[in-house]
């Protein structure tokens, strides 16, 4: 059994998006901070590699649900800091609101006899 998993390949589509607004809930960050702060915060489970992170924040970019500007990180180096929008805040509503619904429904699943 696998300790760790990759966000790209096992989570249902769309997760991941949803798992970045969240984050960005907390504040501004760049990229390496938001992928550092979802292994963290899920005690190392769930890793996110560059191949999934930002094509991710793309999408969410073109869908206007963040918004980007360069700046700087904590290590004083040039990064794109990404900022949610209220756009984004109501996706992050639906969206969550859906992964509940059907976390429900696989947890019923699982503890039915």
């Amino acid at each position: 059994m696998r300790n760790r998993t990759s966000l790209s390949s096992e989570l249902l589509p769309g997760t991941l998006e949803m798992l970045i607004l969240k984050t960005l809930t907390r504040g501004p960050a760049h990229g390496y901070a938001i992928a550092r702060h979802l292994e963290r915060v899920s005690s190392n489970v769930l890793r996110v590699g560059e191949s999934s992170l930002y094509p991710a924040l793309q999408r969410l970019l073109l869908n206007d649900w963040v918004q980007a500007a360069w700046g700087e990180s904590e290590l004083k180096r040039r990064a794109r800091i990404y900022r949610i929008t209220p756009a984004g805040r109501k996706r992050l509503a639906q969206e969550a609101e859906g992964f509940d619904r059907i976390t429900g429904a696989i947890a019923a699943i699982l503890e039915a006899i």
